[in-house]
């Protein structure tokens, strides 16, 4: 294997989930080698794609399905947020977690629909039909926050996205 797709590899079992635009900033290697290797790489399953949400993201191929999923949502800061939220606080009601995470409703549930596609949280009803959120698999999802650290534009874009949000609220 190459220098270059070695380092690809590596930076890709370093930072598990990365999609396409981190793994170039990561690397610094141009566009079009960073695509030309990684093809090389997935077609050797070396390193397994998924897209998800409109990126593609990128892990070793030992990698369950679930912490596929799982990690893509939680490199987004929002999500995280939820999850973090529901590991502090235990089972909540969506309203008192939008406020605890600080976004709008509208913003929590399409991340809990994520969340609940990818298997990180539940959506529970009691009686009177009322949601209470429950994460899955608090252990193996803890496990995962761990292991990842958001890149700087992704935090600007979660951000930006939270600040539009609140705009509109005030109108």
């Amino acid at each position: 294997m190459s220098a270059t797709r070695d380092s690809i590899a590596s930076y890709v079992r370093d930072h598990p989930g990365v999609h396409f635009n981190e793994l170039v900033r990561g690397t610094d290697f141009a566009p079009g080698q960073v695509q030309y290797h990684l093809r090389r790489l997935t077609g050797s399953e070396t390193v397994a794609a998924e897209e998800l949400y409109g990126r593609t993201h990128y892990y070793p191929p030992t990698f369950s399905e679930w912490e596929r999923g799982a990690l893509a949502l939680v490199r987004r800061e929002t999500a995280r947020d939820v999850i973090g939220y529901l590991l502090e606080h235990g089972p909540s009601d969506p309203a008192t977690v939008a406020d605890g995470v600080g976004v709008a409703r509208s913003t929590l549930e399409w991340h809990l629909d994520h969340l609940v596609e990818q298997e990180v949280v539940t959506k529970e009803r009691d009686a009177r039909n009322r949601v209470t959120l429950v994460l899955d698999r608090p252990d193996a999802t803890t496990e995962l926050l761990a292991s990842v650290s958001p890149s700087l534009p992704d935090r600007f874009l979660d951000r930006f996205t939270r600040l539009v949000d609140d705009l509109l609220a005030g109108e």
